[in-house]
Protein backbone atom coordinates (compact mmCIF):
# COMPACT_ATOMS: atom_id res chain seq x y z
CA UNK A 1 0.00 0.00 0.00
CA UNK A 2 3.06 2.22 0.15
CA UNK A 3 3.08 5.27 -2.14
CA UNK A 4 6.09 5.35 -4.44
CA UNK A 5 5.25 8.78 -5.81
CA UNK A 6 6.74 12.17 -4.97
CA UNK A 7 4.97 15.47 -5.66
CA UNK A 8 7.68 18.10 -6.18
CA UNK A 9 5.52 20.08 -8.64
CA UNK A 10 3.08 20.83 -5.82
CA UNK A 11 -0.06 20.19 -7.86
CA UNK A 12 -1.85 19.21 -4.66
CA UNK A 13 -1.99 22.89 -3.70
CA UNK A 14 -4.78 23.35 -6.26
CA UNK A 15 -7.23 21.24 -4.26
CA UNK A 16 -6.98 23.85 -1.49
CA UNK A 17 -8.01 26.78 -3.70
CA UNK A 18 -11.38 28.52 -3.97
CA UNK A 19 -13.71 27.87 -6.87
CA UNK A 20 -17.01 29.23 -8.16
CA UNK A 21 -20.30 27.39 -8.10
CA UNK A 22 -21.91 26.37 -11.39
CA UNK A 23 -25.02 27.93 -12.90
CA UNK A 24 -26.15 24.57 -14.25
CA UNK A 25 -24.89 20.98 -14.56
CA UNK A 26 -22.13 20.47 -17.10
CA UNK A 27 -21.64 17.32 -19.22
CA UNK A 28 -18.69 15.02 -18.55
CA UNK A 29 -16.57 13.24 -21.15
CA UNK A 30 -16.88 9.51 -20.45
CA UNK A 31 -14.21 6.96 -21.28
CA UNK A 32 -14.72 3.28 -20.53
CA UNK A 33 -18.07 1.61 -19.92
CA UNK A 34 -20.18 2.67 -16.98
CA UNK A 35 -22.23 -0.29 -15.66
CA UNK A 36 -25.83 -0.01 -16.84
CA UNK A 37 -27.10 -0.54 -13.29
CA UNK A 38 -25.12 2.43 -11.95
CA UNK A 39 -27.86 5.06 -12.10
CA UNK A 40 -27.88 7.65 -9.36
CA UNK A 41 -25.98 10.56 -7.82
CA UNK A 42 -22.65 10.85 -6.03
CA UNK A 43 -23.05 13.65 -3.47
CA UNK A 44 -19.95 15.08 -1.80
CA UNK A 45 -19.29 17.86 0.72
CA UNK A 46 -16.16 19.92 1.25
CA UNK A 47 -14.71 23.43 1.49
CA UNK A 48 -15.03 25.54 -1.64
CA UNK A 49 -14.24 29.08 -0.53
CA UNK A 50 -10.99 29.59 1.35
CA UNK A 51 -11.15 33.36 1.81
CA UNK A 52 -13.74 36.14 2.05
CA UNK A 53 -12.41 39.18 0.23
CA UNK A 54 -8.98 39.87 1.74
CA UNK A 55 -9.65 37.76 4.84
CA UNK A 56 -8.28 34.20 4.61
CA UNK A 57 -9.50 31.12 6.39
CA UNK A 58 -6.64 29.37 8.16
CA UNK A 59 -7.67 25.75 8.64
CA UNK A 60 -8.67 23.01 6.20
CA UNK A 61 -12.03 22.73 7.98
CA UNK A 62 -12.86 26.45 7.70
CA UNK A 63 -13.67 26.83 3.99
CA UNK A 64 -17.32 27.49 3.19
CA UNK A 65 -19.46 24.44 2.46
CA UNK A 66 -19.70 23.42 -1.20
CA UNK A 67 -21.95 20.56 -2.32
CA UNK A 68 -20.91 18.51 -5.37
CA UNK A 69 -23.02 16.16 -7.46
CA UNK A 70 -22.13 13.72 -10.23
CA UNK A 71 -25.30 12.36 -11.87
CA UNK A 72 -25.05 9.03 -13.70
CA UNK A 73 -27.76 7.85 -16.08
CA UNK A 74 -27.71 5.60 -19.15
CA UNK A 75 -23.92 5.83 -19.42
CA UNK A 76 -23.96 9.65 -19.36
CA UNK A 77 -22.60 11.82 -16.54
CA UNK A 78 -23.08 15.45 -15.51
CA UNK A 79 -21.39 17.47 -12.76
CA UNK A 80 -22.91 20.27 -10.67
CA UNK A 81 -21.98 22.20 -7.53
CA UNK A 82 -23.44 24.91 -5.32
CA UNK A 83 -22.50 26.62 -2.10
CA UNK A 84 -24.78 25.84 0.82
CA UNK A 85 -26.59 29.03 1.87
CA UNK A 86 -25.69 28.75 5.53
CA UNK A 87 -25.82 31.76 7.82
CA UNK A 88 -22.01 31.71 7.85
CA UNK A 89 -21.89 31.92 4.04
CA UNK A 90 -24.75 34.36 3.43
CA UNK A 91 -23.59 36.82 6.07
CA UNK A 92 -19.98 36.62 4.89
CA UNK A 93 -21.04 37.32 1.31
CA UNK A 94 -23.26 40.18 2.43
CA UNK A 95 -20.71 41.86 4.70
CA UNK A 96 -17.68 40.86 2.61
CA UNK A 97 -15.82 39.58 5.65
CA UNK A 98 -15.69 36.54 7.94
CA UNK A 99 -18.62 37.01 10.32
CA UNK A 100 -18.88 33.70 12.21
CA UNK A 101 -15.89 32.00 13.84
CA UNK A 102 -14.90 28.75 12.13
CA UNK A 103 -12.84 25.77 13.27
CA UNK A 104 -9.45 27.48 13.03
CA UNK A 105 -10.34 31.07 12.12
CA UNK A 106 -11.74 33.65 14.53
CA UNK A 107 -14.27 36.22 13.38
CA UNK A 108 -13.92 39.76 14.69
CA UNK A 109 -16.45 42.58 15.06
CA UNK A 110 -17.14 44.81 12.09
CA UNK A 111 -14.26 47.31 11.92
CA UNK A 112 -16.71 49.95 10.72
CA UNK A 113 -18.50 49.93 14.10
CA UNK A 114 -17.42 52.37 16.78
CA UNK A 115 -15.37 51.07 19.70
CA UNK A 116 -18.37 50.77 22.04
CA UNK A 117 -20.34 48.66 19.56
CA UNK A 118 -17.32 46.46 18.93
CA UNK A 119 -16.74 45.97 22.66
CA UNK A 120 -20.40 45.00 23.15
CA UNK A 121 -20.22 42.53 20.25
CA UNK A 122 -17.37 40.66 21.96
CA UNK A 123 -19.59 39.98 24.96
CA UNK A 124 -22.69 38.84 23.10
CA UNK A 125 -21.62 35.22 23.54
CA UNK A 126 -20.66 32.37 21.29
CA UNK A 127 -22.20 32.26 17.85
CA UNK A 128 -21.79 28.64 16.71
CA UNK A 129 -21.08 28.02 13.03
CA UNK A 130 -23.50 26.22 10.74
CA UNK A 131 -20.85 25.76 8.01
CA UNK A 132 -21.89 22.23 7.01
CA UNK A 133 -18.84 21.23 4.95
CA UNK A 134 -18.12 17.75 6.36
CA UNK A 135 -20.81 15.28 5.28
CA UNK A 136 -24.35 14.68 4.05
CA UNK A 137 -26.79 12.01 5.23
CA UNK A 138 -30.49 11.11 5.04
CA UNK A 139 -33.04 11.56 7.81
CA UNK A 140 -36.44 10.17 6.86
CA UNK A 141 -37.10 11.21 3.27
CA UNK A 142 -34.83 14.26 3.50
CA UNK A 143 -31.09 14.97 3.23
CA UNK A 144 -29.00 17.08 5.58
CA UNK A 145 -25.53 18.55 5.19
CA UNK A 146 -23.60 18.74 8.45
CA UNK A 147 -20.53 19.75 10.35
CA UNK A 148 -20.01 18.85 14.04
CA UNK A 149 -22.06 21.50 15.79
CA UNK A 150 -25.75 21.46 16.76
CA UNK A 151 -26.76 22.79 13.34
CA UNK A 152 -27.60 20.67 10.30
CA UNK A 153 -28.86 22.04 6.98
CA UNK A 154 -31.65 20.49 4.94
CA UNK A 155 -30.78 20.44 1.24
CA UNK A 156 -32.39 19.29 -2.00
CA UNK A 157 -30.19 16.48 -3.40
CA UNK A 158 -31.50 17.09 -6.92
CA UNK A 159 -31.23 20.88 -7.28
CA UNK A 160 -28.64 21.35 -4.46
CA UNK A 161 -30.78 24.17 -3.11
CA UNK A 162 -30.57 25.03 0.57
CA UNK A 163 -33.93 24.50 2.26
CA UNK A 164 -33.58 25.26 5.97
CA UNK A 165 -31.28 25.30 8.98
CA UNK A 166 -32.17 22.96 11.85
CA UNK A 167 -31.00 23.38 15.44
CA UNK A 168 -30.82 19.93 17.04
CA UNK A 169 -30.76 21.56 20.48
CA UNK A 170 -34.48 22.22 19.98
CA UNK A 171 -35.09 18.48 20.05
CA UNK A 172 -32.19 16.84 21.91
CA UNK A 173 -29.87 17.38 24.86
CA UNK A 174 -26.63 17.74 22.89
CA UNK A 175 -24.08 20.51 22.36
CA UNK A 176 -23.31 19.08 18.93
CA UNK A 177 -23.22 15.75 17.11
CA UNK A 178 -20.74 14.00 14.85
CA UNK A 179 -20.78 14.12 11.06
CA UNK A 180 -20.72 10.31 10.98
CA UNK A 181 -24.09 8.96 12.12
CA UNK A 182 -25.06 5.31 11.72
CA UNK A 183 -28.16 4.32 9.79
CA UNK A 184 -30.09 1.06 10.06
CA UNK A 185 -31.84 -0.58 7.07
CA UNK A 186 -35.23 0.85 8.10
CA UNK A 187 -33.82 4.40 8.14
CA UNK A 188 -33.30 4.78 11.90
CA UNK A 189 -30.39 7.17 12.53
CA UNK A 190 -28.05 7.06 15.56
CA UNK A 191 -25.48 9.66 16.50
CA UNK A 192 -23.41 10.81 19.49
CA UNK A 193 -22.56 14.18 20.99
CA UNK A 194 -21.45 15.70 24.27
CA UNK A 195 -23.94 17.22 26.66
CA UNK A 196 -24.32 18.50 30.21
CA UNK A 197 -25.06 15.56 32.52
CA UNK A 198 -25.69 15.35 36.24
CA UNK A 199 -24.39 18.19 38.44
CA UNK A 200 -23.38 20.15 35.31
CA UNK A 201 -20.62 17.66 34.52
CA UNK A 202 -20.03 16.67 30.92
CA UNK A 203 -21.35 13.45 29.42
CA UNK A 204 -21.93 11.89 25.99
CA UNK A 205 -25.39 11.09 24.64
CA UNK A 206 -26.25 8.49 22.02
CA UNK A 207 -29.30 9.87 20.22
CA UNK A 208 -31.87 8.12 18.06
CA UNK A 209 -33.84 9.62 15.18
CA UNK A 210 -36.66 7.29 14.05
CA UNK A 211 -37.20 6.10 10.44
CA UNK A 212 -39.57 7.76 7.95
CA UNK A 213 -42.99 8.27 9.52
CA UNK A 214 -46.21 6.94 7.99
CA UNK A 215 -47.91 10.27 8.62
CA UNK A 216 -45.05 12.05 6.76
CA UNK A 217 -44.14 14.03 9.89
CA UNK A 218 -40.55 15.06 10.51
CA UNK A 219 -38.62 12.25 12.28
CA UNK A 220 -36.33 14.83 13.93
CA UNK A 221 -39.30 15.98 16.03
CA UNK A 222 -39.45 12.46 17.53
CA UNK A 223 -35.73 12.25 18.32
CA UNK A 224 -34.67 11.05 21.75
CA UNK A 225 -31.61 10.34 23.88
CA UNK A 226 -31.07 6.59 24.05
CA UNK A 227 -28.15 6.18 26.46
CA UNK A 228 -25.55 8.34 28.21
CA UNK A 229 -21.84 7.75 28.82
CA UNK A 230 -20.07 9.64 31.62
CA UNK A 231 -17.05 11.79 30.80
CA UNK A 232 -13.67 10.97 32.35
CA UNK A 233 -13.13 14.70 33.01
CA UNK A 234 -15.91 16.90 34.33
CA UNK A 235 -15.33 20.00 32.19
CA UNK A 236 -13.22 18.57 29.38
CA UNK A 237 -15.10 16.28 27.00
CA UNK A 238 -13.12 14.32 24.44
CA UNK A 239 -13.32 15.25 20.79
CA UNK A 240 -15.59 12.79 18.95
CA UNK A 241 -15.57 12.40 15.17
CA UNK A 242 -17.25 8.98 14.89
CA UNK A 243 -18.43 6.00 16.92
CA UNK A 244 -19.06 2.30 16.41
CA UNK A 245 -22.24 0.24 16.19
CA UNK A 246 -22.80 -3.51 16.07
CA UNK A 247 -26.14 -5.29 15.82
CA UNK A 248 -26.71 -4.98 19.59
CA UNK A 249 -24.12 -2.54 20.96
CA UNK A 250 -22.69 0.95 20.67
CA UNK A 251 -18.93 1.49 20.96
CA UNK A 252 -17.60 4.87 22.09
CA UNK A 253 -13.85 5.54 22.21
CA UNK A 254 -12.88 8.36 24.58
CA UNK A 255 -9.51 9.73 23.46
CA UNK A 256 -7.06 12.08 25.25
CA UNK A 257 -7.81 14.92 22.80
CA UNK A 258 -9.98 17.21 24.93
CA UNK A 259 -12.13 20.31 24.53
CA UNK A 260 -11.41 22.75 27.35
CA UNK A 261 -14.98 23.84 28.00
CA UNK A 262 -14.08 26.66 30.40
CA UNK A 263 -11.79 28.16 27.79
CA UNK A 264 -14.49 27.69 25.19
CA UNK A 265 -17.01 29.58 27.30
CA UNK A 266 -14.74 32.38 28.55
CA UNK A 267 -11.80 33.15 26.28
CA UNK A 268 -13.91 32.85 23.13
CA UNK A 269 -15.98 35.97 23.58
CA UNK A 270 -13.15 37.99 25.12
CA UNK A 271 -10.14 37.33 22.90
CA UNK A 272 -11.58 36.05 19.65
CA UNK A 273 -10.68 32.42 20.33
CA UNK A 274 -11.54 29.80 17.68
CA UNK A 275 -12.41 26.13 18.09
CA UNK A 276 -8.84 24.91 17.59
CA UNK A 277 -7.66 27.15 20.45
CA UNK A 278 -9.90 25.22 22.84
CA UNK A 279 -8.37 21.79 22.22
CA UNK A 280 -5.74 20.31 24.50
CA UNK A 281 -4.30 16.85 25.12
CA UNK A 282 -4.28 14.90 28.36
CA UNK A 283 -0.94 13.09 28.20
CA UNK A 284 -1.75 10.96 31.26
CA UNK A 285 -5.22 9.67 30.40
CA UNK A 286 -4.57 7.13 27.67
CA UNK A 287 -7.67 5.99 25.79
CA UNK A 288 -10.92 4.54 27.15
CA UNK A 289 -13.47 2.28 25.42
CA UNK A 290 -17.13 2.38 26.49
CA UNK A 291 -19.95 -0.03 25.59
CA UNK A 292 -23.73 0.30 25.73
CA UNK A 293 -26.59 -1.90 24.62
CA UNK A 294 -28.94 -0.65 21.89
CA UNK A 295 -32.24 -2.13 23.04
CA UNK A 296 -32.77 -1.14 25.73
CA UNK A 297 -30.13 1.60 25.77
CA UNK A 298 -28.03 0.86 28.83
CA UNK A 299 -24.45 1.71 29.70
CA UNK A 300 -22.26 -1.36 30.37
CA UNK A 301 -20.05 -0.74 33.38
CA UNK A 302 -16.90 -2.40 32.07
CA UNK A 303 -13.80 -0.17 32.04
CA UNK A 304 -11.56 -0.80 29.02
CA UNK A 305 -8.40 1.24 28.53
CA UNK A 306 -5.31 1.34 26.33
CA UNK A 307 -2.47 3.65 25.32
CA UNK A 308 -3.12 7.12 23.92
CA UNK A 309 -4.19 7.64 20.32
CA UNK A 310 -6.14 10.05 18.14
CA UNK A 311 -9.25 8.65 16.48
CA UNK A 312 -11.33 10.12 13.71
CA UNK A 313 -12.75 7.19 11.76
CA UNK A 314 -14.10 3.85 12.84
CA UNK A 315 -13.86 1.25 10.09
CA UNK A 316 -16.33 -1.31 11.44
CA UNK A 317 -17.11 -3.34 14.55
CA UNK A 318 -19.02 -6.56 15.14
CA UNK A 319 -19.92 -9.22 17.71
CA UNK A 320 -18.32 -12.64 17.70
CA UNK A 321 -18.57 -15.39 20.33
CA UNK A 322 -18.97 -13.06 23.31
CA UNK A 323 -16.54 -10.39 22.07
CA UNK A 324 -16.82 -7.01 20.35
CA UNK A 325 -14.26 -6.62 17.55
CA UNK A 326 -13.44 -2.95 16.86
CA UNK A 327 -11.41 -1.87 13.82
CA UNK A 328 -10.10 1.69 13.83
CA UNK A 329 -7.91 4.12 11.89
CA UNK A 330 -5.78 5.39 14.78
CA UNK A 331 -3.00 7.96 15.06
CA UNK A 332 -0.44 7.15 17.75
CA UNK A 333 -0.10 9.41 20.79
CA UNK A 334 -2.01 12.33 22.27
CA UNK A 335 -0.77 15.13 19.96
CA UNK A 336 -3.84 16.40 18.05
CA UNK A 337 -3.60 15.56 14.34
CA UNK A 338 -5.68 18.59 13.34
CA UNK A 339 -2.77 20.79 14.47
CA UNK A 340 -1.07 19.73 11.23
CA UNK A 341 -3.99 20.53 8.93
CA UNK A 342 -3.72 24.29 8.78
CA UNK A 343 -3.80 25.49 5.18
CA UNK A 344 -0.37 27.06 5.56
CA UNK A 345 0.98 23.54 6.19
CA UNK A 346 -0.78 21.61 3.42
CA UNK A 347 -0.06 24.35 0.84
CA UNK A 348 3.69 24.28 1.43
CA UNK A 349 6.22 23.05 -1.10
CA UNK A 350 6.63 19.29 -1.16
CA UNK A 351 9.77 19.03 0.96
CA UNK A 352 8.23 21.23 3.66
CA UNK A 353 5.00 19.22 3.60
CA UNK A 354 7.04 16.07 4.24
CA UNK A 355 8.95 17.65 7.13
CA UNK A 356 5.73 18.77 8.83
CA UNK A 357 4.06 15.39 8.38
CA UNK A 358 7.01 13.55 9.93
CA UNK A 359 6.42 15.48 13.16
CA UNK A 360 2.76 14.45 13.23
CA UNK A 361 1.36 11.34 14.94
CA UNK A 362 1.94 8.10 13.02
CA UNK A 363 -1.20 6.37 11.68
CA UNK A 364 -2.00 2.71 12.23
CA UNK A 365 -4.99 0.53 11.38
CA UNK A 366 -5.75 -1.43 14.54
CA UNK A 367 -8.10 -4.12 15.76
CA UNK A 368 -9.17 -4.11 19.41
CA UNK A 369 -11.21 -6.90 20.98
CA UNK A 370 -13.46 -6.22 23.99
CA UNK A 371 -14.71 -9.21 26.02
CA UNK A 372 -18.31 -9.00 27.22
CA UNK A 373 -17.98 -11.64 29.93
CA UNK A 374 -15.49 -10.33 32.51
CA UNK A 375 -14.56 -11.82 35.88
CA UNK A 376 -12.27 -9.91 38.25
CA UNK A 377 -10.56 -13.09 39.50
CA UNK A 378 -8.96 -13.55 36.10
CA UNK A 379 -6.26 -10.91 36.69
CA UNK A 380 -3.27 -11.08 34.37
CA UNK A 381 -4.97 -13.47 31.95
CA UNK A 382 -5.68 -12.70 28.30
CA UNK A 383 -9.47 -12.79 28.09
CA UNK A 384 -9.56 -12.91 24.27
CA UNK A 385 -10.05 -16.42 22.90
CA UNK A 386 -10.88 -15.64 19.26
CA UNK A 387 -8.49 -17.78 17.17
CA UNK A 388 -8.00 -15.30 14.32
CA UNK A 389 -6.60 -12.28 16.18
CA UNK A 390 -3.54 -11.41 18.26
CA UNK A 391 -5.41 -8.61 20.08
CA UNK A 392 -5.46 -9.06 23.86
CA UNK A 393 -7.54 -7.92 26.83
CA UNK A 394 -6.06 -8.37 30.32
CA UNK A 395 -7.78 -7.76 33.66
CA UNK A 396 -5.80 -5.39 35.89
CA UNK A 397 -5.76 -5.21 39.68
CA UNK A 398 -7.81 -1.98 39.66
CA UNK A 399 -10.66 -3.69 37.82
CA UNK A 400 -9.97 -2.14 34.43
CA UNK A 401 -9.23 -4.22 31.33
CA UNK A 402 -6.08 -3.29 29.45
CA UNK A 403 -6.34 -3.68 25.68
CA UNK A 404 -3.53 -4.31 23.22
CA UNK A 405 -4.39 -4.23 19.51
CA UNK A 406 -3.64 -6.36 16.53
CA UNK A 407 -2.09 -4.12 13.87
CA UNK A 408 -3.90 -4.60 10.57
CA UNK A 409 -1.79 -2.11 8.67
CA UNK A 410 1.11 0.17 9.53
CA UNK A 411 3.48 1.98 7.20
CA UNK A 412 5.90 4.89 6.92
CA UNK A 413 4.83 8.54 6.94
CA UNK A 414 4.13 8.50 3.20
CA UNK A 415 1.68 5.67 3.75
CA UNK A 416 -1.26 6.86 5.83
CA UNK A 417 -4.57 4.99 5.49
CA UNK A 418 -7.67 7.03 6.32
CA UNK A 419 -11.24 7.88 5.25
CA UNK A 420 -12.26 4.19 5.48
CA UNK A 421 -15.35 2.78 3.81
CA UNK A 422 -16.93 -0.68 3.73
CA UNK A 423 -19.88 -2.40 2.09
CA UNK A 424 -21.97 -0.56 4.67
CA UNK A 425 -25.40 -1.69 3.50
CA UNK A 426 -24.64 -5.38 4.03
CA UNK A 427 -21.75 -5.47 6.52
CA UNK A 428 -22.08 -2.57 8.97
CA UNK A 429 -21.90 -4.13 12.43
CA UNK A 430 -21.15 -7.57 11.00
CA UNK A 431 -18.09 -9.76 10.49
CA UNK A 432 -16.52 -8.46 7.28
CA UNK A 433 -13.40 -8.79 5.15
CA UNK A 434 -12.73 -5.65 3.09
CA UNK A 435 -12.12 -1.97 3.87
CA UNK A 436 -11.51 0.72 1.28
CA UNK A 437 -9.74 3.97 2.03
CA UNK A 438 -7.78 6.98 0.91
CA UNK A 439 -4.00 6.78 0.97
CA UNK A 440 -2.35 9.92 2.35
CA UNK A 441 1.23 10.65 1.33
CA UNK A 442 2.38 13.02 4.10
CA UNK A 443 -1.26 14.26 4.35
CA UNK A 444 -1.54 14.58 0.53
CA UNK A 445 -4.20 12.18 -0.87
CA UNK A 446 -2.57 10.34 -3.78
CA UNK A 447 -4.04 6.82 -3.96
CA UNK A 448 -7.05 4.64 -3.29
CA UNK A 449 -6.49 1.57 -1.12
CA UNK A 450 -8.21 -1.71 -0.39
CA UNK A 451 -7.38 -3.75 2.72
CA UNK A 452 -8.30 -7.34 3.50
CA UNK A 453 -8.65 -7.15 7.30
CA UNK A 454 -8.36 -10.92 7.61
CA UNK A 455 -5.28 -11.64 5.46
CA UNK A 456 -3.87 -8.07 5.53
CA UNK A 457 -3.47 -8.16 1.75
CA UNK A 458 -3.63 -4.74 0.09
CA UNK A 459 -4.39 -3.29 -3.35
CA UNK A 460 -3.93 0.28 -4.62
CA UNK A 461 -5.00 2.52 -7.49
CA UNK A 462 -2.63 5.39 -8.22
CA UNK A 463 -1.62 7.74 -11.04
CA UNK A 464 1.15 10.38 -11.10
CA UNK A 465 0.01 13.82 -9.90
CA UNK A 466 -3.55 12.60 -9.30
CA UNK A 467 -5.35 13.42 -6.06
CA UNK A 468 -8.42 11.27 -5.28
CA UNK A 469 -11.11 11.63 -2.65
CA UNK A 470 -12.57 9.14 -0.19
CA UNK A 471 -13.78 6.11 -2.22
CA UNK A 472 -17.44 5.16 -1.77
CA UNK A 473 -18.53 1.55 -2.28
CA UNK A 474 -21.67 0.83 -4.34
CA UNK A 475 -22.81 -2.77 -4.39
CA UNK A 476 -23.83 -4.33 -7.72
CA UNK A 477 -27.46 -5.51 -7.85
CA UNK A 478 -26.51 -9.18 -8.45
CA UNK A 479 -23.68 -9.23 -5.87
CA UNK A 480 -22.68 -12.59 -4.43
CA UNK A 481 -19.45 -11.61 -2.68
CA UNK A 482 -18.78 -8.80 -0.22
CA UNK A 483 -16.70 -6.82 -2.72
CA UNK A 484 -18.98 -7.23 -5.76
CA UNK A 485 -19.46 -3.63 -6.75
CA UNK A 486 -17.67 -0.43 -7.68
CA UNK A 487 -15.80 2.37 -5.95
CA UNK A 488 -16.58 6.01 -6.76
CA UNK A 489 -14.00 8.75 -6.18
CA UNK A 490 -13.51 12.32 -7.38
CA UNK A 491 -9.96 12.68 -8.71
CA UNK A 492 -8.14 15.93 -9.54
CA UNK A 493 -5.14 16.16 -11.91
CA UNK A 494 -4.07 19.84 -11.78
CA UNK A 495 -1.19 19.39 -14.21
CA UNK A 496 -3.31 18.58 -17.28
CA UNK A 497 -4.45 21.37 -19.60
CA UNK A 498 -7.92 19.97 -20.33
CA UNK A 499 -10.49 18.32 -18.09
CA UNK A 500 -8.45 18.43 -14.85
CA UNK A 501 -10.98 16.56 -12.70
CA UNK A 502 -12.99 13.39 -13.10
CA UNK A 503 -15.27 10.88 -11.48
CA UNK A 504 -13.34 7.61 -11.25
CA UNK A 505 -15.18 4.27 -11.27
CA UNK A 506 -13.13 1.28 -10.09
CA UNK A 507 -13.89 -2.42 -9.86
CA UNK A 508 -14.00 -2.92 -6.09
CA UNK A 509 -12.64 -6.46 -6.41
CA UNK A 510 -9.20 -5.57 -7.77
CA UNK A 511 -9.22 -1.74 -8.12
CA UNK A 512 -8.94 -1.84 -11.90
CA UNK A 513 -10.48 1.10 -13.73
CA UNK A 514 -13.91 0.62 -15.28
CA UNK A 515 -14.58 4.17 -16.45
CA UNK A 516 -13.93 7.84 -15.79
CA UNK A 517 -16.06 10.92 -16.45
CA UNK A 518 -13.89 14.01 -16.99
CA UNK A 519 -15.02 17.62 -16.54
CA UNK A 520 -13.39 20.85 -17.63
CA UNK A 521 -13.31 22.49 -14.19
CA UNK A 522 -11.12 22.17 -11.13
CA UNK A 523 -12.69 20.54 -8.11
CA UNK A 524 -11.38 21.39 -4.62
CA UNK A 525 -10.88 18.80 -1.90
CA UNK A 526 -13.97 16.96 -0.69
CA UNK A 527 -14.31 15.29 2.71
CA UNK A 528 -17.26 12.90 2.87
CA UNK A 529 -20.47 12.06 1.05
CA UNK A 530 -22.83 9.37 -0.15
CA UNK A 531 -24.22 7.63 -3.21
CA UNK A 532 -27.95 8.18 -3.75
CA UNK A 533 -29.50 5.56 -6.08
Amino acid sequence: MVSRLEHPAGGYKKIFESCEELAEPIPAHVSGNIPVWLTGSLLRMGPGLFEIGDEPFYHLFDGQALMHKFDLKDGHVTYYRRFIRTDAYVRAMTEKRIVITEFGTAAYPDPCKNIFSRFFTYFQGIEVTDNCLVNIYPIGEDFYACTETNYITKVDPDTLETIKKVDLCNYLSVNGVTAHPHTEPDGTVYNIGNCFGKNMSLAYNIVKIPPPQEDKSDPIEKSKVLVQFPSSERFKPSYIHSFGMTENYFVFVETPVKINLLKFLTSWSIRGTNYMDCFESNDKMGTWFHLATKNPGENIDHKFRTSAFNLFHHINCYEDQGFIVVDLCTWKGHDFVYNYLYLANVRQNWEEVKKAAIRAPQPEVRRYVLPLDIHREEQGKNLVSLPYTTATAVMCSDGTVWLEPEVLFSGPHQDKYSFPQINYKKYCGKNYTFAYGLGLNHFVPDRICKLNVKSKETWIWQEPDAYPSEPLFVQSPDAKDEDDGVLLSIVVKPGVTQRPAFLLILNATDLTEIARAEVDVMIPVTLHGLYKP
